[in-house]
């Protein structure tokens, strides 16, 4: 590794410190988790303070500055996917009193990056930003079940524990025969596993049948849904997402074929 990507990656790494669990930091706590010296994390947190990625004040901690924001005003402008996904929130959320989700899968972490409300008292809302439970619930269930074999088994055996209930009572075959039908049936539905009272139901976004980049989930009142009802909005969310699935694989086959005649 190259200087610049060892610093890059280190200032990287302080940026990774904040959570919605801990926002602020102090110096000293940022030296003692990273290992830093003081000198290097002194410069590192100049440049950062100077792109606005960090502010602080006197006697106070680090916190994330105004570019995070700015950087999220364009993503919304700009991302592709919440774009083609935009019009079937709106429709899904109209359709049924409930919490919409669109939701990013990348690295280890499912974040929600749009959402639509129209239940009266939702009993679950994850706004834009906050990173979803691995291993629980419908989306993280979707997610897994349509990963190709490798990167399914190293998040198994991660968070096996989760998906097979607390570790009470499946193994990890039983785990891989439920992600296989859920796979084939191409949506997960999930009672209260996230917020008791909810039912989750979520079908994943895939670009050219590929592994997933992308989740659907809507969330109801369980006291407010049967079986049927159930099955209804579990084919609308699949169909939805299917749809958001194909116009990005369009986009994405029209800008091959223009790199191809270039």
């Amino acid at each position: 590794m190259s200087s610049a990507s060892g610093s890059g990656a280190r200032i990287l790494a302080i940026l990774d410190l904040f959570s919605e669990a801990r926002p602020e930091w102090l110096p000293e706590d940022m030296m003692a988790c990273l290992g830093y010296s003081r000198p290097t994390l002194y410069r590192y947190l100049k440049t950062l303070k100077d792109a606005g990625f960090l502010v602080s004040l006197p006697n106070q901690g680090f916190t994330l500055g105004p570019r995070v924001t700015e950087l999220d005003f364009l993503m919304r402008r700009s991302d592709p996917l919440i774009a083609a996904a935009e019009p079937h929130l709106q429709a899904l959320a109209a359709r049924y009193p409930s919490s919409v989700f669109l939701t990013r899968w990348y690295g280890r972490k499912i974040l929600c990056v749009a959402s639509v409300v129209s239940a009266e008292a939702p009993k679950s809302s994850y706004p834009r930003g906050r990173p979803m439970p691995l291993g629980r619930g419908a989306i993280s269930r979707v997610i897994a079940a349509a990963l190709p074999r490798r990167e399914q088994e190293a998040f198994l055996a991660e968070y096996l524990g989760d998906f097979a209930g607390g570790g009470g009572g499946r193994g990890r075959d039983e785990v891989r025969g439920e992600l296989r039908a859920i796979r084939r049936e191409g949506v997960a539905v999930a009672h209260g596993e996230v917020t008791p009272g909810v039912v989750g139901i979520a079908a994943p976004v895939l670009v050219a049948e590929r592994a997933p980049i992308a989740a659907l989930c809507i969330t109801c009142n369980a006291a407010e849904l049967d079986a049927a009802r159930i099955a209804e909005i579990a084919a609308d969310v699949k169909s939805s997402a299917a749809a958001i699935s194909a116009e990005l694989s369009a986009g994405r086959a029209g800008s091959e074929a223009r790199e191809r005649t270039a």
